[in-house]
């Protein structure tokens, strides 16, 4: 168990992201949404480096889901609780790469 109570199921995170991606999936079946994709990393901050010597790693940021609808490209984050950690990702997000979280 870990410190947010969510049970991994099948490769996932949480029992509501695997449901979340049987909807996605269905809604890729029937044209809605194209291009589906899990887990795809976006750099939000590069690593620091002091000469050759790394000081601070990147930051990065793991979408539950990316997908296009609708001509525009959606990022989609299964959210059960918004961390700290979270919210300042998502922020660095949109100010990073101009693109908004869909919270599901």
């Amino acid at each position: 168990m870990n410190k947010y109570y969510n049970k991994k199921k099948d490769g996932f995170h949480s029992i509501k992201e695997y449901k979340r991606y049987q909807e996605l999936l269905l809604l890729q079946r029937a044209g809605k949404i194209c291009g589906l994709d899990r887990q795809i990393r976006f750099e939000l901050l590069p690593a620091q480096y002091d000469g050759k010597k790394c000081i601070y790693r990147a930051v990065n940021y793991y979408a539950d889901f990316t997908y296009w609808e609708d001509g525009k490209f959606v990022v989609e984050d299964c959210k059960g609780y918004r961390t700290k950690d979270y919210i300042i990702k998502a922020k660095l997000m949109y100010y990073m790469h101009h693109i908004r979280i869909r919270e599901t």
